[in-house]
């Protein structure tokens, strides 16, 4: 790093290639990929549902960024929005004060909210969402006369976020192991991932009640006066999109009350439309105690989230001098919060979440074409967010080995996708899956033109096995 002054540069798309490598620490990247002669893809605009790179090429963005731009890219008035609430008060922090935009979101989420979920802590990010859960839960269980209620049950193979307290709650070994010790009393319990449990037959429902079961099992062996909360995705992100069964959150949510524990939706991905509702626990018919989420709360125009809790969990907060020892410097942020009610003003002008709902069939059947590859086992998911299993063999549901799995996804399908036009996840947290969720804009043709893409990919990485 220079210590004399200099005129700063602006780069060229080589430049920029460049740079990244030498200055950039990109997120869950192998660094080396770059190191060894590879280009960082630059992405440099987006419109619509479609991006495109530093080289003009056009790509169809079948991930909203990273579940994240629910109406699409290129929305002028969000960044007006955004634009016109900096120039008036572009930063003040809502620790003991508060300022008009963070008051409205607030207001505005808890009529969103299902039950008596009134209560607005606001993050930047679903991770800091999820690890403000986990300490308002403790809290709460120490105020009300059982402090030994602090435990958390989640998931195998659940995503939760990267803090040390979410990452605990995660259920995904590689993504945990070079952080531990991370922080005690976090506790594993199955998924629904009914395509990996063959002992069920095909009775759905009858496996919806084994798994939320087996969470009632995980509370009853640590003890449930030790136990706080339950945290589980409305659908199950890694691992490749597992939705509930039938029942499933209707049993879980009498486990919960039977024996005292929190019931946390973490919906940083699910909620605002990506299954066309607002929160997608009113699609699956059940009130939890909290909701997390972020994510497409502003379709990515500006980074907010936010812990909705129920009054219950307020109340003891609002007497004498107790208070919740909690905050980011930047939670609320203006901006953010006057990005996040533009952005739900678009979901009622323009019907978001009704298009998914009209679609969803659409895109599920459409997907479903795919299964007549012999590489594609399972598609699963629920509105705009499915995963597409790969196996080596259909009638087995044989997996990959590690080996493989490693030059189909990052050897061949990651850049081979790409290359095709069509930004998606090609990932193996669990079983090698395919992951997609376009934007809430899109409609059959896209769903025609992922399926084409994946059709002809899928095929080539077949013939390569």
């Amino acid at each position: 790093m220079t210590t004399t002054p200099q005129v700063w540069q602006r780069r060229d798309a080589s430049g920029l290639a460049d740079s990244a490598r030498d200055h950039l620490w990109m997120h869950f990247t192998r660094h080396s990929t770059y190191q060894d002669g590879g280009s960082v893809p630059i992405i440099v605009k987006g419109d619509g549902a479609y991006i495109w790179d530093s080289n003009g090429k056009k790509y169809l963005d079948g991930l909203s960024g990273l579940f994240v731009v629910q109406a699409g890219h290129g929305r002028v008035e969000l960044a007006q929005a955004g634009a016109a609430q900096a120039a008036e008060l572009a930063y003040f922090p809502i620790w003991s004060y508060a300022h008009p935009q963070a008051i409205q979101l607030a207001e505005r989420l808890a009529s969103l909210a299902p039950g008596d979920l009134n209560r607005v802590f606001f993050t930047t990010g679903g991770g800091e969402a999820v690890e403000t859960a986990w300490k308002l839960a403790k809290q709460y269980f120490k105020l009300t006369g059982k402090p030994m209620k602090h435990k958390v049950i989640s998931r195998a193979v659940a995503y939760h976020g990267t803090p040390h307290g979410a990452l605990s709650i995660t259920g995904i070994p590689e993504a945990r192991m070079f952080f531990e010790p991370l922080v005690p009393g976090a506790h594993k319990a199955a998924n629904t991932n009914f395509y990996r449990t063959p002992e069920h037959g095909d009775d759905y429902e009858a496996f919806g009640r084994w798994a939320a079961d087996q969470i009632e099992i995980a509370i009853e062996l640590e003890g449930a006066d030790t136990v706080a909360a339950v945290f589980v995705e409305p659908v199950q992100n890694s691992g490749g999109c597992f939705p509930p069964p039938p029942g499933y959150f209707a049993r879980l949510r009498e486990i919960c009350d039977r024996h005292d524990v929190l019931l946390v939706s973490d919906e940083v991905i699910c909620a605002f439309g990506r299954l066309g509702t607002t929160f997608a626990c009113d699609k699956f018919g059940y009130v939890p105690d909290i909701i997390t989420c972020a994510k497409g709360l502003t379709s990515g125009y500006a980074p907010i989230a936010a812990m909705i809790a129920s009054d219950r969990l307020m109340e003891p907060f609002l007497t004498g001098t107790t208070y919740f020892a909690h905050g980011f410097t930047f939670g609320g942020h203006p901006v953010s919060a006057a990005v996040a009610m533009a952005n739900l003003d678009i979901f009622d002008r323009e019907g978001l979440n009704q298009n998914v709902l009209d679609n969803e069939k659409g895109f599920r059947t459409t997907l479903e074409r795919l299964l007549d590859l012999p590489i594609v086992g399972d598609v699963r998911g629920d509105g705009y967010f499915y995963g597409i299993e790969m196996v080596k063999d259909k009638g087995t549901k044989e997996t990959f080995n590690d080996d493989e799995s490693e030059r189909l996804l990052r050897g061949f399908l990651s850049k081979a996708l790409f290359e095709a036009g069509l930004y998606c996840r090609a990932d193996d947290r669990g079983d090698p899956v395919i992951q997609l969720a376009p934007p809430l804009i899109c409609d059959q043709t896209h769903f025609d033109e992922i399926e084409q893409v994946l059709r002809d990919v899928l095929t080539r990485a077949w013939a390569q096995l």
